[in-house]
């Protein structure tokens, strides 16, 4: 996979390399050594896909990254189309790019994998308002500004939030079709395509609700509240014709759907106060990382440790380049 990466890119000054070690069990971050990489992120437990990512997002920015790309180390992606990949974002076309894996190309993908990896692609896009053919896809291209307004919270895997995040957030998003190397193992994130797609499906559960529980919760209060209105009214006409006593279930049922339908509203307003006070808590958090990951101010502490007690300073404060990295 090192080997296949581009020495330069169309646009890009500086070309960095950088490993995420997730808790390896074997050579990982000696070969990675050996072979020259000097950005090295290591968990001495694994942590799992979504933390590692945030990991890395946060030691690039750090760094004065102002492109990140994520690809995997067992060689899936193609490295060579990482210049094709950050194409969109140094023409300011998009902030985030997903590499189509074009899957119902891949031969080691089987039939039903094929058709849930459409099938999961479809409810993403319908859950962000995006079109992004293979969701799933890690071989990725993220600007700095972007990575700056993404909030990974999901523990499985970033894939699916961070589209949905994006969709909903006005992030410019595209894809571009790649092809896929050889499959050398089995992945390691899941045992079998059940668990994966268990795990995915909570993930774009949580994300869903998260941004759109407004559209769950309103029209379930629809939903509902009609059909307790439509009990209820045919019970009083009923008792208005006599016949009350014998349609009893009707009175009860359309109460017990009325009260839901109130139940339901009212998490409509608990989730759009929540939904306020969530945009409110993400634009101070983006505003911290801008102070937090400014290459201005990362000089400044940099230059203070020698002068300042270090303890009072951050460990990670490094200085950056003003080039395109």
């Amino acid at each position: 996979m090192l080997k296949d990466l581009p020495q330069t890119i169309p646009g890009i000054d500086e070309i960095e390399i950088m490993i995420v070690d997730d808790g390896c069990t074997d050579r990982t971050v000696e070969v990675a050594k050996e072979l020259g990489v000097q950005h090295i992120v290591r968990h001495t437990t694994t942590r799992g896909l979504a933390r590692a990512f945030r990991d890395g997002v946060d030691y690039a920015l750090k760094h004065g990254a102002d492109i990140l790309v994520n690809t995997d180390g067992d060689n899936q992606y193609p490295s060579g189309r990482i210049p094709d990949l950050v194409a969109p974002i140094v023409k300011g076309e998009a902030e985030i790019v997903v590499g189509d894996r074009q899957t119902a190309q891949i031969k080691e993908f089987s039939a039903f994998k094929k058709s849930m990896q459409h099938l999961g692609s479809w409810v993403v896009n319908k859950a962000a308002g995006t079109h992004i053919p293979d969701a799933a896809s890690g071989f990725r291209a993220y600007s700095r500004e972007s990575l700056m307004r993404l909030n990974i919270v999901t523990d499985f895997s970033y894939c699916m939030e961070t589209i949905i995040q994006a969709g909903n957030k006005r992030i410019a998003i595209t894809s571009v079709p790649i092809t896929t190397n050889p499959k050398t193992r089995d992945s390691r994130l899941f045992s079998n395509i059940f668990e994966h797609m268990a795990k995915s499906a909570s993930a774009i559960i949580q994300c869903y609700l998260m941004y759109r529980a407004r559209s769950v919760f309103k029209w379930a209060s629809l939903i509902f509240g009609t059909l307790g209105s439509i009990f209820f009214i045919r019970y009083l006409a009923l008792f208005a014709q006599g016949f009350g006593r014998g349609h009893l279930q009707s009175l009860i049922l359309g109460l017990l759907l009325l009260m839901t339908a109130v139940m339901c509203l009212s998490l409509l307003i608990i989730s759009e106060v929540q939904r306020t006070g969530r945009k409110l808590q993400e634009d101070q958090l983006q505003r911290t990382k801008e102070i937090m990951y400014n290459t201005a101010l990362l000089n400044v502490w940099e230059d203070s440790k020698k002068t300042t007690d270090p303890a009072l300073l951050s460990d990670h404060a490094l200085s950056a380049s003003p080039k395109t990295r």
